[in-house]
């Protein structure tokens, strides 16, 4: 199962804001396009956000990722969390413990 760490550093002051936003829109935005959310945390010292995004079809990864991003309801978001967003990093990760 593939899995995609994402930082994002937030503006200045816009950390709840954006966790707020991320946790009632994005989340379950996601989850609708078949993505699995591991987690959302805060990292209040760097002024990010970290996130885990997983999908059971690695195959289909791309093609739900776009339909997510070209979806009515993601770009009818407003705000739109991402106005908040300074920085972003996405890595893809690989577990050493699953077995």
């Amino acid at each position: 199962m593939p899995t995609e760490l994402h930082i994002y550093t937030i503006n200045r002051g816009a950390l709840q804001e954006f966790a707020t936003e991320w946790r009632d829109h994005i989340k379950p935005l996601r989850q609708k396009f078949g993505f699995r959310v591991d987690g959302g945390w805060t990292v209040a010292a760097t002024n990010q956000f970290v996130w885990f995004l997983s999908h059971d079809d690695a195959a289909n990864w791309q093609a739900n990722n776009q339909a997510f991003y070209q979806s009515d309801e993601r770009r009818r978001l407003s705000p739109d969390p991402a106005r908040l967003i300074a920085r972003v990093e996405q890595y893809f990760v690989e577990s050493v413990t699953e077995e």
